[in-house]
């Protein structure tokens, strides 16, 4: 059980109406030790994504619960196990309630049937009948009598999942917490893969550490982990020893003291007792002389003092012990961050900011209505700076309304009035998204967020182009599930791994970063695994330009003269050619890579050539219905070949474990997927390359290809609506060895316009990288 004191956020709770009107805060009308008692069973510790059975157990105070009085029990926002339902008892999460009385109860399961973080909703009202002092009603979740497998917990750890129950005896529709809830603890499983994690960009000599772990089928890091791993790697590093182990009871392993003692590209692969390459570290590049060390970080997320899971400590000590992030922000919604909490969280991000081991940088999400700006990101250098919310929603102490800034040009105009000049924003697309048309300020908000745990949004970027706008572009989690830096969407509507982003510092510190992010000098990916690729981007102008770091049109930054930029600078060539430079090098096969100058793609470079082609189609799916919070596209279908075989499929983002790839026989494959702005889609091996036909349906697109026609370039079948919505097909190499790339590229720059040129990178394995923008104009 946990306590719950009153006078906390539930004082806002306590009046949630499922109609959705919500009284002002008042005193509770019933004594909390009046209320009576709530019980769960059975309680402790639960595997997360397992199916359960639960019996929670409401006995009824001293004024019991009248005719038409009722009870809620709620969940939280972020959690993604099965919903209640009433019809099929052979179904997940098939739930019986009853009273002990026999008094006839209505009951029905509503997402959004309180206030928010607590909006998951069963809601049970007394119909005929009433309940007296210690009458009961139980509520059996995944009633196992009928068949049901049982419910589906959620996918994610929790150390305190808790069933929130509010009761509403005297029928007036004013509801009151429990003061003593149920609770259990939902633990990880047994380790599914194991990922290492190594620094991007060192100097000869300077020492380094490489952490691993093992993760549960739900990317959970394990604590039940029992191995011992060999690390090799490709070229020698002094202090790395034969052997490591992860025992039960710890969640990682860390080796330290590591140097290499020239310049090299290397990784290192972890090994089991047979040979079987268990992980492989991300790219390794030891410079003589680096310019930056590429750190990387996840700077957006929340815990459940806003609509996360786990605590704001928790979510700090996961960033940086389980996740392996060398930076992160807490971002909680505005609206709900009390005075106390700001400071809570001003404390932590002191205690966790370490210079050269781990930042944590202080701000909140201005979380403002779409049509009043949409969401932005806020950070901070410093503690102890104003929060200036979008609003008080569920913040009931209005003794700093003032500072309040409704619209996102409020917010901008308020920065600009109390010379807040080192805030840093950035714009992103969460439940709501950001308008940047209705308002931007380039001297505060640097970037757009285009890939988070809600999909990827190039149409952000785009907009920012099409305005004239010079931002960079970041990816983060806003995750929700406690799990910053390593954040995988389970089984909710969540549809995409959390993004990271790699900053381009020498060192490590919150200045450092903060600095990078003004100048741009960042690239994006979805995250996941495969991640962490080092890609850098340059132009070089050998006649010489002016090169900026801040937009010139601010009037604060003169320039420097230079012949040579990164991705981020900002350059006015006035004369003169310029090439771009770019190198990528990756954990897995790279699949293309898109060079922009701005919404124009310029050229698509793949590592091989049309002859290495072999019998492999890809089939790509990717879209959103609209920019608004239900954005899913569904892309549930079967693909049926003629005259030939599947020899074997294999799934590219199917990040939902509901969401699953079938091959029922050697002609067909079926699937369920959905995609929320990023893509999705599988391989397929034929028996015969070019012989037969493929025939693909979906809800949105019907096709039909004779596979001789599918080739080098895209096959696109085209469904856009509001954003876009496709499907294409295209032949790979039977194996595609490249995980290096580079390549020279002479620039035609357009003299009446910004040129931002910029690259996308497309892995095999469905991992998307965006480097930043490099602006040249004339």
């Amino acid at each position: 059980m946990t306590e719950m004191p009153m006078g906390s956020r539930d004082d806002v709770l306590a009046g949630a109406g499922t109609g959705g009107t919500t009284s002002s805060p008042v005193a509770f009308p019933i004594p909390a030790d009046e209320l009576g008692n709530v019980s769960i069973t059975p309680d402790g510790a639960f595997e997360a994504g397992t199916y359960q059975t639960f019996v929670l157990t409401y006995r009824a105070g001293k004024f019991g619960i009248d005719d038409s009085g009722s009870m809620r029990v709620c969940f939280r926002f972020a959690s993604d196990q099965t919903r209640p339902q009433f019809e099929d008892p052979e179904g997940p999460n098939y739930t019986t309630i009853e009273a002990s009385n026999n008094a006839v109860l209505t009951y029905h399961y509503d997402p959004k049937g309180n206030v928010r973080p607590w909006d998951r909703t069963l809601y049970v009202k007394v119909v005929r009948g009433f309940l007296r002092e210690g009458d009961q009603i139980t509520i059996t979740f995944g009633d196992r009598s009928g068949g049901s497998p049982g419910m589906r917990l959620q996918t994610f750890c929790e150390e305190s999942y808790e069933f929130h129950v509010l009761v509403d005896p005297i029928a007036t529709y004013c509801y009151q917490p429990m003061p003593v809830q149920p609770v259990i603890k939902i633990i990880p499983g047994k380790p599914d893969r194991y990922l290492a994690v190594a620094p991007t960009i060192r100097a000869v000599n300077e020492v380094f550490s490489i952490k691993f772990k093992g993760e549960d089928k739900w990317g959970n890091p394990s604590d039940q982990c029992d191995i011992v791993l060999y690390p090799r790697s490709s070229h020698p590093i002094k202090g790395l020893p034969e052997s490591v182990s992860l025992k039960p009871g710890s969640f990682s392993g860390e080796i330290a003291g590591l140097f290499v003692a020239e310049a090299a590209e290397l990784y290192v692969d972890f090994l089991d007792w047979a040979g079987t390459v268990m992980c492989r570290t991300n790219p390794i590049r030891i410079e003589d002389h680096p310019l930056s060390r590429h750190f990387w970080g996840d700077l957006h997320g929340q815990s459940e003092e806003t609509i996360g899971t786990g605590s704001a400590e928790a979510y700090f000590r996961f960033a940086r012990d389980y996740a392996f992030v060398d930076a992160t922000g807490h971002q909680g919604n505005d609206f709900q961050i009390t005075g106390d909490f700001w400071a809570q969280l001003d404390h932590l991000c002191a205690a966790f900011n370490e210079d050269g081991k781990f930042v944590a940088i202080p701000g909140y999400e201005w979380s403002g209505n779409t049509g009043l700006g949409g969401d932005r990101n806020i950070y901070f250098p410093t503690e102890g700076r104003t929060i200036r919310r979008s609003s008080h929603a569920l913040v009931s102490d209005h003794s700093d309304i003032d500072t309040d800034c409704n619209s996102a040009g409020e917010l901008f105009a308020a920065f600009a009035e109390y010379g807040e000049d080192d805030v840093v924003v950035y714009a992103h697309c969460g439940g709501r998204y950001a308008d940047i048309e209705l308002a931007h300020d380039g001297r505060f908000e640097k970037s757009m967020e285009i890939h988070s745990s809600w999909g990827s949004f190039e149409w952000l970027v785009q907009d920012a182009f099409r305005l004239g706008y010079r931002i960079g572009i970041v990816a983060n989690s806003d995750g929700h599930k406690g799990r910053p830096g390593a954040s995988y969407p389970g089984a909710a509507l969540f549809g995409a791994v959390g993004g990271l982003t790699c900053f381009l510092t020498d060192k490590l510190s919150r200045g450092a970063i903060l600095d990078a992010i003004r100048k741009r000098h960042h690239y994006a990916t979805t995250g996941g695994e495969n991640g962490r690729p080092l890609i850098t981007l340059d132009v070089d102008f050998p006649q010489g330009g002016t090169k900026f770091h801040d937009d010139p049109r601010h009037g604060r930054d003169k320039g420097t003269a230079a012949n040579q930029a990164i991705m981020g600078d900002i350059v006015h060539l006035p004369a003169g050619g310029a090439s771009l430079k770019v190198d990528i090098r990756a954990s897995v096969a790279i699949e293309r890579v898109d060079i922009f100058n701005g919404l124009n793609l310029i050229e698509t470079i793949r590592p091989y050539a049309k002859e290495d082609l072999g019998s492999r189609i890809r089939v790509i799916w990717e879209g959103a219905e609209y920019r608004g919070r239900f954005r899913q596209v569904i892309w549930d279908g079967s693909a049926f070949l003629s005259e030939n075989e599947i020899i074997s499929a294999s799934p590219i983002n199917f990040f939902n474990k509901d969401k699953t790839l079938n091959q029922p026989s050697p002609v067909e494959l079926n699937w369920r997927a959905l995609t929320t702005g990023n893509i999705g889609g599988f391989d397929m091996m034929l028996a015969d390359p070019y012989r037969g036909t493929l025939k693909i349906e979906t809800p949105l697109i019907k096709a039909g290809v004779p596979l001789e026609d599918i080739g080098f370039e895209d096959e696109v079948f085209d469904n856009s609506g509001v954003l876009p919505r496709y499907l294409k097909l295209f032949r790979l190499p039977t194996v595609n060895p490249h995980k290096t790339l580079q390549f020279e590229r002479v620039l035609f720059l357009d003299g009446d316009r910004d040129n931002p040129i910029f690259v996308r990178v497309t892995l095999e394995d469905g991992t998307l990288c965006w480097t930043s923008p490099i602006y040249l104009y004339r």
